[in-house]
Formats: C-alpha cells, sequence, structure tokens
C-alpha cells in the first residue's frame, strides 16, 4: 500500500476504482496502468478467504489466496492457532489454445462481496473469475468461465491441478485439498463457453470431500449479501457514503465463525479467528449489530458477551482481555486494558438496542460487576485506572488513561437507562449521579492544553497530541469540543485522509479516525464531519486499498478487520443521524444533515425489537424527522438544539 506526500490529498490522489451500477465497485483497467495489486477478505460460517489480487508490469493476472480455517485448531492451540494455506499463482491452471499458451491481460476487476476478474487474451480468449468464499462449508470456490471469441472454432487444453497437503492440529491430522474440476482438452465453438470450478477445502482425515455445487454455493453467498443489503438501509445525496455503507455492513456481518462455543463473530485479518476481545466485539460491534439484526451476529455478540461472564468473581480480578482458541483459553498480555469499561460500555449499548427484556436481564449482572470494577480501580483523582489501552502498550497510556475512562463514563449513562429498563429504576439516579463526577474528574485530570490546543492530554505527563482525544466527543463530552477538533484536524494528527495515532508519527489505526468522525458529526461540527467523513470513505471505497476501512498501516498492512467496519456503519448510525439507545424502545435523536442536503434516511432498521425507517427532511419551519413503523408513522419538528426522544411503542 503506498503512502502519501502530507500536501497530497488521500480523496482524490490515487482514485483507482469507480462505483459499479448498483452495487460493488469497479477497476476499469487500461493500457498504462502501472502494476498494481491489493488484498481483501471474505468470509463464510467455517472458512476465511484472503485474496491478493492485481496486475503485474505486464498487464497480466495476479490471484493468490491464503485460506484460513478457525475450527481447524493447530499446536500449539493459541490465538493465531487456526489452519491456514497460502496458494500463489500455481493455483491458476494453464491454458493453451491452439498448443500456444494464454496469456490473460486484466481489464476489468469488481467487487460487491463476491471479487469478479475479466481478462482476454491474443487468442481471442475471453476469461471471467469469480471468486467467493462458501456461506456454511469450509470451501474457497472460483468459478472460471472462458469464451471464445473468435468466429472460428478453438481447442482449449488445461493443466491439472490437484494438490493435497497434511498438517497436524488439535483434532488430528487435517487434510487441505486444492484442484479444479476443468477437462484437460476441449474444442470451443465460436462464441461458446467452458465453465468449470476450482476449490481449496479442509477437514479432519475423518471428513470427506464433497462435490458442491459452485453455482448453488455461488447463490447462497448472494443471499446472504442481499439479506444484509435489504437491512438498515442509507439513504443520502452521497453516492459513496452510501456505498461504503453498503459495503461496511458486508464485511461487519460476514466474519462471523461457527465454534465448539457456538457463533464467534472474530476481526479476522489472517490472525485473529475463534476468538473475541473486549474492544472489537464487546465494544466495537456489539452496538452495532441490533440495529443490522442479521440473527448470526446478534447470537454471536451475546455469545461473546457470555464468555466473559465465568471470570467476573468476588475477587475482582480483571476481566481477560481475550477469549480464545474457540472459547477455552484466554490472552491478557496487556494486563488490564480497561477491558471492564469496554464491556459494561458496549454490553450496556447492546442490550438496550436489543429491545429484548431476557436478553437485557441477563447481561444485568455482568455490567453491574464491570461497573463495581472500574469503580474500584479510581484514582484519587477519580478517573479510572488501567495497565494500558486498546492498542497494548504500542504507544504509552501511563497509569490512567483518556479512553478507559471515557467509556467508563459512557457506560454509566447507558446502565442508567438499562437500569430503568430491567425493573431495577432505584439505580439509576446513582449511577448518573457517578457518571457526573466522572465527568468532572475527566475535565479535572485530563483535561490540558497540548501543543496549543484546549483539549487533553491522554495520560499524566503526556505532551503530544493524540488521536484518542476524540473519545469525550462520542460521549457528549463537549466542555473543549472546538479546541479539540481543531486538534484532531490539524496538520499534526489528520494526514493522507486519517489521524496517525500520535502527532510526529506515521503509524495510523482506523479506529480511532472512526471514532473522531462519529465524535465530531455527534457534537453537531457537521459541515467539518462530513467533509472529512467523505474524504476518508472515497480513499477507503475507491482508492489503493479498497474497500474496507483497515485495522492499521503499516502494522498488519491494512488488514480488512471486520470491527473497523462496524465502527464506520457507527459513524452514520450514531453520529449522522445521532441515534443513541435510552430504553428497550426508545432512542434519542439528534441527526446531523449537512446544509446542502434537503433529506437522509436509514430505513429497514431493526433495532429495539423493531423495524422502521428514520426519514429526515428539511421543511420550512426546520428539520422534520418521521419515524415509521409498521403500525404508526410520527413526526416530529426539531430546532437542532438538544435532542428528542422517539418512543417506538
Amino acid at each position: 500500500m503506498r503512502t502519501m506526500d502530507s500536501n497530497e490529498s488521500s480523496s482524490e490522489a490515487n482514485i483507482r476504482w469507480h462505483l459499479g451500477e448498483g452495487a460493488g465497485i469497479v477497476w476499469d483497467i487500461h493500457l498504462g496502468h502501472l502494476a498494481h495489486q491489493d488484498h481483501v477478505e471474505m468470509s463464510g460460517k467455517e472458512i476465511s478467504l484472503i485474496v491478493m489480487y492485481g496486475i503485474d508490469s505486464e498487464g497480466g493476472i495476479i490471484l493468490k489466496r491464503k485460506v484460513v480455517w478457525p475450527g481447524l485448531r493447530t499446536i500449539p492451540n493459541d490465538t493465531h492457532a487456526s489452519l491456514m494455506e497460502a496458494f500463489g499463482q500455481e493455483l491458476m491452471p494453464s491454458m493453451r489454445v491452439g498448443g500456444q499458451p494464454v496469456q490473460e491481460k486484466l481489464f476489468k476487476i469488481t467487487f460487491d462481496g463476491i471479487l469478479h476478474m475479466a481478462s482476454v487474451s491474443d487468442q481471442g480468449v475471453l476469461v471471467r473469475r469469480t471468486v467467493f468464499p462458501a456461506r456454511d462449508k469450509p470451501y474457497a470456490f472460483e468459478r472460471v468461465q472462458v469464451q471464445n471469441m473468435t468466429e472460428d472454432s478453438v481447442q482449449l487444453e488445461i493443466g491439472r491441478i490437484a494438490r493435497v497437503y497434511y498438517r497436524r492440529g488439535t483434532k488430528g491430522v487435517y487434510k487441505v485439498e486444492a484442484g479444479h474440476d476443468a477437462p484437460s482438452i476441449v474444442e470451443l465453438r465460436a462464441g461458446e463457453t467452458l465453465e468449470f470450478k476450482s476449490w481449496i477445502c479442509a477437514s479432519t482425515l475423518q471428513g470427506s470431500y464433497e462435490s458442491l455445487d459452485v453455482l448453488y454455493e455461488e447463490r447462497k453467498r448472494r443471499e446472504f449479501l442481499k439479506e444484509i443489503s435489504s437491512s438498515l438501509q442509507l439513504e443520502t445525496p452521497e453516492p459513496h457514503l452510501n456505498r461504503m455503507f453498503d459495503l461496511a455492513k458486508i464485511r461487519a456481518a460476514e466474519s462471523i465463525f461457527r465454534t465448539k462455543c457456538g457463533f464467534m463473530h472474530c476481526p479476522g485479518g489472517g490472525s485473529y479467528y475463534a476468538a473475541v476481545w473486549t474492544n472489537d466485539q464487546a465494544e466495537y460491534a456489539g452496538p452495532f449489530f441490533p440495529f443490522l439484526g442479521e440473527q448470526d451476529a446478534m447470537e454471536a455478540s451475546l455469545n461473546a458477551y457470555r464468555l466473559y461472564m465465568p471470570f467476573m468473581g468476588p475477587d475482582f480480578h480483571p476481566i481477560p482481555s481475550s477469549i480464545i482458541a474457540e472459547g477455552v483459553d484466554i490472552w491478557e498480555g496487556a494486563g488490564d486494558r480497561g477491558d471492564a469499561a469496554m464491556y459494561a460500555y458496549g454490553a450496556a449499548r447492546f442490550a438496550l438496542a436489543s429491545g429484548n427484556q431476557r436478553l437485557a436481564e441477563e447481561l444485568w449482572p455482568a455490567i453491574e460487576w464491570c461497573l463495581a470494577y472500574c469503580r474500584r480501580k479510581r484514582t484519587q483523582a477519580g478517573v479510572v485506572a488501567s495497565d494500558s489501552d486498546e492498542l497494548e502498550n504500542r504507544f504509552p497510556s501511563g497509569d490512567a488513561n483518556l479512553f478507559t475512562s471515557s467509556l467508563a463514563y459512557g457506560a454509566l449513562l447507558s446502565s442508567a437507562h438499562l437500569a430503568r429498563a430491567v425493573g431495577k429504576a432505584d439505580q439509576a439516579p446513582r449511577l448518573e449521579e457517578e457518571a457526573a463526577e466522572l465527568r468532572e474528574a475527566i475535565e479535572s485530570h485530563f483535561g490540558a492544553t497540548i501543543e496549543g490546543y484546549e483539549t487533553y492530554r491522554y495520560y499524566e505527563g503526556n505532551d503530544i497530541l493524540r488521536s484518542w482525544i476524540c473519545v469525550p466527543l462520542t460521549m457528549n463530552i463537549l466542555d473543549r469540543k472546538e479546541q479539540t477538533i481543531a486538534a484532531l484536524f490539524s496538520s499534526r494528527l489528520w494526514v493522507n485522509g486519517g489521524l496517525v495515532t500520535q502527532a510526529g508519527e506515521t503509524t495510523y489505526w482506523d479506529r480511532s479516525t472512526l471514532y473522531a468522525l462519529r465524535g465530531i458529526l455527534y457534537a453537531g461540527e457537521i459541515e467539518l464531519g462530513i467533509t472529512h467523513l467523505l474524504e476518508y470513505s472515497r480513499n477507503r471505497l475507491l482508492g489503493e486499498h479498497v474497500p474496507y476501512a483497515v485495522e492499521a498501516f503499516p502494522e498488519g498492512n491494512g488488514r480488512h478487520l471486520s470491527a473497523e467496519s462496524a465502527l464506520y456503519a457507527r459513524v452514520i448510525v450514531e453520529g449522522l443521524f445521532g441515534i443513541v439507545p435510552t430504553g428497550l424502545r426508545t432512542f434519542s435523536c439528534s441527526p446531523r444533515m449537512p446544509e446542502h442536503w434537503d433529506t437522509m434516511a436509514l430505513r429497514s432498521i431493526r433495532a429495539f425489537d423493531s423495524c422502521f425507517d428514520l426519514v429526515v427532511t428539511r421543511g420550512d419551519e426546520g428539520v422534520l424527522i418521521t419515524c415509521v413503523t409498521s403500525e404508526k408513522q410520527e413526526t416530529y419538528l426539531w430546532d437542532q438544539d438538544g435532542s428528542i426522544t422517539i418512543h417506538l411503542r
């Protein structure tokens, strides 16, 4: 992935792709294009497929794969112990026409949740490739169509490929197979097309290879994509925003794997499978999934919250950062990262947005424990101490950091709402009082002038701007709003269309950029927020590395971790539309519609045990918010100050 000079606009430079008709994105490859390759991840319930694709310096096709089977554990069975196998160009069968090698020249790549590649050769052969993972089988597929575009018959020869590897793991010996079902030689009449499939699969020795129907498996993948597309639909005048939101929903929801502990939502990225984290799953993704309403995602989130419950003991030992290896082991190598605050914040938001009374009551004791843990970690200054933060000592965070205390504050407010919903209303006032006390402590302890900006120090002794100064904005702490936003968008932090982790560094983690964009919009800085959100979205959607939010760079080379796409979706739901759960059937709403827009909408919102549309329009007297359910339609006139509360039932 190429980096750019700081004076080069990342949203306009190196825009390689364009929007496809109706869905996805398209890269039209023209003569003279420089060699370029990229990678994208696609996942099913038993497999994840990372595809490295592109063109070489001669215009030839690049197609390599890394395949991950999360349920087939290797030895030692640690965080990274999923069975993985890499396949290079050797998995593409050689083809000859009239005895001459077919040298494909790539001319188009399309991605819409499935990767499509189209190439031609000098012999008049058109090759179309469709690459995707099976929805619920441990298979990665490529459907290949070879069409004779000449006016004469041609003889096509296809080289045989049959690979078998044996690997050792916790369940014994695993068998990895790769091959295709093309004939070795075939005559194609003018205009005729040969279609065949190639596959990669793995199983235990006791398992068996299944000859699957590739068209049926592709149809199942498409049905999943259609289901995701039909829920939580964004409508704005900005097509780039709409399209990136559409794709973010896919990546957020597809990275869910079947394990011995049920469905697990996992980060992915070629490293993180069959495991859950208090930040990725509990804090980032969990609060989003009720709005999408995808049932596997809801089950996986609930499983993640449940997996931590056995570690919430009376001695208040920190909960682990991660529960790994299908739920049978833990990782806590960075100590207490503020994990209890992450859990309480995410679980309370998830429970409220689910609209499910039974689920909320089940999660309440765990949330209470996490709040009590944070209470015990309060310092003399009144903030919440932790050993590190979610960056796990990659950058300094002191003995108490701004992120952990801000999360604890947000957790207290959401927990007060949840207390009223689960019959614990008497506890709500005290939780709100505690939140107010913590907010004062955040201001007095972290409030500081850093590099000339009246914003926050990240920890005591910190004198360099950090990207996480954005977090108070997402919690509606606006005491230092103007100067914090100015610092975030200064050249010290905003570089190449996103936030660097620390001023003067080149490392960036998209999670802080996404928190910042959400917080800035939620805080009411609409024009600045939408301008930078569009810059970020165009770059990620259509630039050099597409089409999702990434984990980090240079670490991991911009892996497409799933929860970052959930964070992107939350920029829209919570930032642009200002939706904050306040009960099992209620939410506050403060939409941030840019001045040059006349309308925007979120349709088929599945949160709060309902399905409803939220439509925002600009009227003569102000902004109108219309909430449409199957039972009623209500319109509210909003004065653009504060928020309104919407009751669904």
